[in-house]
Formats: C-alpha cells, structure tokens, sequence
C-alpha cells in the first residue's frame, strides 16, 4: 500500500465548530504536502447482505477532505523554527461544519428493522458474560455523514456497513509534464509505477500463446502491501505467500519429485522493482556523484554492500544483459557513505526463498509525497526491460556458467610452521 493516511477505527472527533476525521499515519510520508489538497477517501468496506458479508472496494472521488494550514499571521515563527505539525492534533480533516451537516436522527427507543436484523450473536464464556456488544452501532465510532457518504458510492444503507479500512487520498489527475512534456505529476508512482509495468509486461509478453510452448520457466508477477512498514504481515513480502506458492507450483509440475522445490527456487531469478532517488537538480550534494540516476536513463539497479539491495554482481550482470539485448540503458546507484540508505522487499524475499535477487527501480523526485515526479521515458524503458526479461531470460540463463568455478590449481608444498610456545 502507498504511503496514505488511514482512517482511525473511531474517527468521530470535532473542533472548532467543524466534524474532523481521526486518522493515523502509514510509513514514512511527507505529510506536510498533505495539507491544503483536494481529499477523498478509497479502500474496502464489508457490507452485510442478508446472512452474507461482503467485500466491496469503494473510491470517494471528489475532494470531501481538507487539511487546511493554519495562517501565517498565526505562526510568525514558522520560517525560522520551521513547519512541525503534531500529526495526532494538526492532521485531521475538515469533513463538513456542524452547521450543515445531517442531525443524527432521534432515537426513540425504536429499533428499525435493518438494525434489528443486523444484529449478531456475539461469543460468550462459560458463565454466561458477554463479550462484545451484539448490536453496536457504527455511528457511535464515525460521523453519519461519513458513513452517508460510502452508502451511496457502494449504494447500500448505512445500516449495512460492518466496517471499513478507509485512507485519505489526492483527487486530482494525473498529468503530463514539463515544457516536452516529458514527466509524470502524479501521487502513488511509488510503487504503482513498478506494479502497472511488470503486470503490463507480463501480459503483453503472454499475449501470444505460442511464446510459452517453448519456455522452460514458469513466468509472475508478485505485488505485496505493507513494504513501506517492513513488510511483515500476511500479505507482506515477509509472509509465506511467495514460497508457499512456488513450493505448490513446483511439486505440481514436477509429479512431487524429491528436491524440486529446491532446484526451483536455486534456478529462479527475482527482479525485486521498486521505484529509485533521482537526483535532485536543487539537492545533488545528497548523491554520489558517480551514482546519480537522471531521468529519462532507464531502470536504475540499485547497489549495496550491508545488504539493503539484494543486487550482487551476478545479478546485476545478467539484468544489464538482458537490457543490452534490448536496447534499453540501466543506470547506477550506491548510497553516500555519509547518508542513510532505505530498503525494499529485495533483500527480505532473497533471504526467504534463496533465489537470485536484484533490486532495480524507475528514477523519481519527491518520494512519499502526495504528488510525485517521474519520468515518461522510464516508465516506457521498465516496460521494454521487463517484457525483454519475461521472453529472453531462459534463453541467457542458460547460455552462461556463473556458479561454476574450476578448482585451485595448488603450487608447491603448504608447510606447517614450527610452533615456538613452550608446552
């Protein structure tokens, strides 16, 4: 998931004459830029249909959310103390003044029968005490108008919603950019650039079914949440996902032969793509000057030695391999050494499943911003990069002899030295 800020399981809260949304922070964001922006809201809901729960995404497409900055004039300090929001007090979103939104309607002891027929058995010990609240009614966690608001975009009744996981996001357009328009203003680029390519390629690269009939591998694309809090979760990259899916699709192909799995994931290759800094014309003293990817030069394979990056030099060899073959540049980086280096799912994927690893990424600006920057070009060359990938990686695989090295070739006679110590 993109770095967003998420809906509080009791958002109810108010200030200032005005009904304002609880929220929590995910990841590291910028969330400065996240005030004074057009704000709606997008995630799943489980709505109740009669005995049934379902599961339905919804998107809130309009700007019913703001942050708004508090005045200069309120803040005199602010450009020599600089701008330090507390995120629990200062991030929460106007929804609509008291004055005009929806009175809660008056509750005169009557149950209606939507709410009545929602009501569910809650668990209960031994000795009879219950332990939730069979009917508890989701108003008293959020604004009606809130709830309102998701009813009509799912088209269901308030009373059907069980509950949600909902973030706030940026409704403005995505735009080309720049006098040739040659960037991409959009927010999420991290990682839904990387996802929509790889995806992109692999089904382009399927598109004939004759491409598979001589394919000695089995192609996928694997898209996981939570990379930007460590990845440990169920549907993280730390979960068993990844193996337990390469584990079935193994045994299966291979009848359950004895070390299948094994062989498998030795002889598998994992492109680990993420999106990658590049460098900021205003801040180029934060790169390495020999490792400063630019936009619009192709995939960046991202290097380093305490294992933040997966990429070794095998890996790294064949990656550039295959782009060369394609005529598609790779570009370079490596941290300063005086500069703290993030990580991606690489280096947590490489140590769970043994499998050859690289991590490469498109060059962006404004990383964990609501509105990033990229670069029209990059996003055509991962494409091409991954597509070559997916249709000539077999084939070079096995045209080169990485693993084998020759034995040494020993000279002379490896003598003891005389021990000198007294016993």
């Amino acid at each position: 998931m993109p770095v967003l800020p998420q809906v509080k399981p009791v958002s109810k809260s108010t200030g200032g004459g005005c009904q304002t949304l609880n929220v929590e922070t995910y990841g590291g964001g910028l969330w400065y830029t996240w005030f004074d922006r057009d704000l709606g809201l997008a995630g799943r809901v489980l709505v109740r249909d009669g005995s049934k729960l379902q599961h339905r995404l919804v998107k809130i497409d309009k700007p019913v959310l703001r942050i708004p900055m508090l005045a200069i004039h309120l803040q005199k300090n602010l450009y020599q103390e600089g701008f330090k929001p507390n995120f629990q007090e200062h991030l929460k979103p106007i929804l609509a003044t008291m004055r005009k939104a929806p009175k809660p309607a008056a509750n005169n002891g009557n149950t209606s029968s939507n709410t009545s027929s929602s009501s569910l058995a809650a668990p209960t010990s031994p000795n009879g005490t219950n332990h939730a609240t069979a009917s508890a009614d989701i108003t008293d966690s959020h604004h009606p108008l809130l709830l309102q608001m998701v009813a009509d975009e799912l088209g269901c009744n308030v009373e059907d919603i069980v509950d949600f996981e909902l973030n706030l996001c940026d409704v403005q357009r995505g735009v080309l950019g720049g006098a040739q328009d040659e960037f991409v203003f959009v927010g999420r680029l991290d990682n839904l650039a990387s996802c929509y390519t790889a995806l992109e390629a692999l089904t382009d690269a399927t598109a004939d079914g004759s491409t598979l009939d001589s394919e000695t591998a089995v192609w996928s694309v694997a898209m996981f949440d939570h990379e930007e809090v460590g990845s440990d979760s169920a549907q993280g990259a730390g979960g068993p996902v990844m193996r337990d899916t390469v584990t079935r699709v193994a045994r299966q192909l291979a009848e359950g032969e004895e070390g299948a799995v094994e062989r498998t994931l030795r002889q598998s290759f994992l492109i680990s793509a993420d999106m990658a800094h590049a460098v900021h014309p205003n801040y180029a003293d934060k790169h390495d000057s020999l490792h400063a990817p630019a936009f619009q030069g192709g995939l960046v394979v991202k290097h380093n030695s305490n294992q933040r990056y997966a990429t070794n030099a095998i890996s790294a060899a064949l990656f550039r391999e295959v782009g060369r073959r394609a005529k598609v540049p790779v570009q370079e980086f490596c941290v300063r050494n005086d500069m703290p280096c993030g990580s991606t799912i690489g280096p947590i994927l490489a140590h769970n499943l043994g499998c050859r690893t690289v991590d490469v990424g498109m060059p962006q600006l404004a990383m964990h911003s609501i509105r990033e920057m990229g670069g029209v070009d990059d996003v055509a060359f991962a494409y091409k990069h991954f597509l070559a990938f997916f249709r000539t990686f077999s084939e070079l695989d096995a045209s080169l002899d990485v693993d084998s090295l020759p034995p040494p070739d020993i000279k002379g006679i490896i003598r003891e030295p005389a021990c000198s110590h007294v016993h």
